[in-house]
């Protein structure tokens, strides 16, 4: 008699730094809360819910940004029919210091959290490691969240509003939102879309300093990661329907298509940018394009897995960016670093 075979596992780890999910990770449904500006642009009606008033009921705007971080969550978890327990953990981050939007918002749900900060990518940051942990069977349920708000970010990073500054054409314009994902191990009834590749990104740093061109110092990670992404899968551009980055804006697809275009590798006909998706740059006068963490996520939840979930999108390469800077680092006069996740969604259809 032959010896019973066992069969190799096949290995999830893909080329120099991606993951190849030997069994997809379903994104069961998400939820994505904006601010008036945001409701009043090219995607207001996909919204969940847009705000009146851009404090949302709060008394600071760190507690506002707290509050769209809160109502997020529940929203999704009452869209998808869940308990907040059934929730195995908690994977979330903002831009604000100590993460205090997601501290002070989250609290209540009395969940364990992964307290993440990946700037502006870290909609990215936390499906990555959010489908590595369900995908590995260390829980079978998370949920994902993250946000920005336009008048914390300007007290964090630049001027308070009274100030007044004036912002230059290569700046972009913080996105007041906040979207949260849940994800699931199986496919329960419905499902928004379903994570089946990563390529975790690397820090890149080419000397640039102007952090009123977020654009530019951002888009040497994204072309980094993608360009990664695409060796390691041993794919083409046209693999993917659209190649998606976070908030890259005008100035900064162009030096993304432009870095890659040097490699040999066109993404001109797949490119979009959350950032440039999210604003009317002719009627709102947001410059650039938008950013922030809740850029990326708020435009993933409502229009990109829409397309997904609809079939008219197959797959996606999803590549939020972040500037990897600080109040402390820029005063001092340091560079402004970039990173950038990918995430490859497929239409659960």
């Amino acid at each position: 008699m032959e010896k019973d075979r066992k069969e190799t596992p096949v290995s999830p780890i893909l080329g120099k730094q991606s993951v190849s999910l030997q069994k997809p990770v379903y994104m069961i449904d998400s939820a994505s809360i904006v601010g008036k500006k945001e409701g009043e642009g090219p995607l207001g009606d996909l919204f969940d819910l847009v705000g009146e008033d851009d404090m949302f009921g709060a008394q600071t705007w760190e507690d506002a940004e707290s509050t769209l971080q809160k109502e997020a969550l529940g929203t999704a978890l009452r869209k998808a029919g869940w308990k907040a327990q059934e929730v195995r953990y908690l994977f979330a981050g903002d831009l604000l210091g100590q993460e205090i939007a997601t501290s002070f918002g989250l609290v209540n749900y009395e969940l364990p959290l992964f307290g993440l900060y990946g700037a502006c990518s870290t909609c990215g940051l936390s499906l990555t490691l959010a489908s590595m942990i369900i995908s590995g069977g260390f829980a079978d349920k998370a949920a994902c969240v993250t946000s920005s708000h336009f008048a914390s970010a300007e007290k964090e990073f630049r001027f308070p509003l009274a100030y007044g500054n004036q912002r230059p054409l290569s700046a972009t314009w913080t996105v007041t939102g906040s979207g949260a994902f849940l994800l699931g191990a199986e496919k329960t009834g419905k499902a928004r879309a379903k994570i089946t590749g990563l390529t975790p990104g690397k820090i890149v740093d080419y000397g640039l300093k102007d952090s009123m061109n977020m654009g530019a110092c951002m888009a040497p990670a994204a072309a980094d990661t993608i360009e990664q992404h695409l060796k390691d899968f041993g794919r083409q551009p046209d693999y993917y329907d659209k190649i998606i980055t976070g908030d890259l804006g005008k100035v900064g697809q162009t030096v993304l298509i432009d870095l890659l275009n040097k490699k040999g590798i066109d993404i001109s006909g797949q490119h979009m940018d959350c950032g440039i998706e999210i604003f009317d740059a002719g009627e709102q006068d947001t410059h650039a394009g938008g950013s922030g963490c809740g850029c990326s996520a708020v435009t993933l939840s409502a229009y990109v897995l829409k397309m997904l979930e609809e079939g008219v999108w197959k797959r996606v390469l999803f590549a939020p960016t972040g500037a990897l800077l600080s109040k402390t680092s820029f005063n001092e006069g340091q560079n402004v670093p970039g990173i950038a996740h990918g995430v490859v969604l497929e239409s659960p259809v």
